[in-house]
């Protein structure tokens, strides 16, 4: 069955006010914001314990971003520039921000890296977690994207292939690093794919990247999947979450799945796909027909960016309707994103995430009788 957990959710959580203080005072010591990051992270378990949910994250309370491990990781960036990008609201507008957790700056150089990514969080989750953890890592193909610039990175890589490929060892080290950890369900977040089904992005990647979005597409899979090649383990999922942009409750992309679903579900080699449905920016639920049935899906039909809560029993009738294309025993249920992929979190209460996060173990319970 490629379904362990029916209630999921992606992984970040609100930083607590206390948190994001003592991370933003320059006067708070490494000791200091570990020991507000502990107590809090001891928090966030029991939270999770409460509401009914049987995985559990330490929130990436630890993280300026959800990529920030990479950063505090690997040498080789201008620390000095940053790529900026358009984002959206619910409502009219839009707004010119880095990239959530963007604080690597440009590479410059060849990367190096210097220590694990996630040693120091899984550590501590090992020792007070209430039951099976999850760890999320980025993908590999997020950097190119947003920290490959022309004019400042060629003389370090002529490419931003050449840059992926190079990436691409130290994500695979760490999900090996972790399988042999013990770590049940492995998560990689891939906000790009993202960019092959929205035309606005299509058109980026060809004008602005100079690369042909299908080859990109494709090149994109043989990346994240040559970063769990030969990792598998009886007993671990390794999963893959696709979104359309995730800052302080804004979004960059849009679009269905279709353009790109045929050749994602049956080329990229995960075990479950956590997809983000809780709009109409994310289309039908018929691209799911693509999804082998040796593969699970976790249907994003909750809203982390809005406060208003989700009824019940809309969620049931949602999940009746992509059970037309993939079997029940396939599904589960989540929240579309994290509720914080960037340090500032999402514009909703913690009260309101916590009542999300109990309304999709009602829900599952309710669907799956577990």
């Amino acid at each position: 069955m490629p379904v362990t957990y029916r209630a999921d959710h992606v992984g970040s959580l609100l930083r607590p006010a206390e948190l994001k203080e003592s991370r933003h005072d320059p006067k708070t010591s490494r000791e200091e914001l570990t020991a507000v990051e502990d107590r809090l992270i001891l928090q966030a378990l029991e939270r999770q314990k409460e509401v009914g949910l049987k995985i559990f994250t330490d929130g990436e309370f630890r993280r300026g971003g959800f990529m920030s491990d990479f950063y505090d990781s690997v040498e080789g960036f201008d620390r000095n520039d940053e790529v900026a990008r358009a984002w959206k609201a619910e409502a009219a507008g839009s707004s010119n921000r880095p990239a959530p957790g963007s604080l690597a700056g440009i590479v410059v150089e060849k990367i190096r890296q210097t220590k694990r990514l996630t040693s120091h969080e899984l550590s501590f989750l090992k020792q007070h977690s209430p039951g099976d953890i999850k760890m999320t890592l980025p993908t590999a193909n997020q950097f190119p994207a947003i920290v490959y610039k022309k004019g400042m990175s060629e003389k370090a890589y002529p490419t931003r292939s050449d840059f992926l490929w190079d990436v691409v060892p130290i994500i695979k080290a760490e999900i090996a690093a972790l399988v042999e950890d013990g770590v049940k369900y492995i998560q990689i977040d891939a906000p790009r794919y993202s960019y092959y089904i929205d035309p606005k992005w299509r058109k980026y990647v060809q004008d602005e990247m100079g690369m042909d979005p299908d080859q990109a597409l494709d090149e994109a899979i043989r990346a994240d999947n040559a970063c769990i090649e030969g990792v598998r383990r009886e007993g671990v999922t390794l999963a893959i979450h696709l979104c359309r942009g995730n800052n302080q409750s804004h979004w960059y992309a849009e679009g269905g799945y279709d353009p790109i679903a045929e050749k994602l579900f049956s080329q990229l080699n995960v075990d479950l796909f956590l997809l983000e449905y809780e709009s109409a920016r994310a289309g039908t639920f018929e691209p799911l027909r693509f999804v082998p049935p040796d593969k699970g899906v976790v249907l994003g039909l909750v809203s982390s960016k809005l406060p208003q809560l989700e009824s019940q029993e809309e969620l049931k009738g949602r999940v009746a309707e992509a059970s037309r294309f993939v079997p029940m025993e396939n599904l589960a249920l989540s929240p579309q994103c994290g509720f914080a992929s960037s340090l500032e979190g999402n514009l909703l209460t913690e009260e309101e995430q916590w009542a999300k996060l109990r309304l999709v173990v009602e829900t599952a319970r309710s669907l799956w009788s577990s």
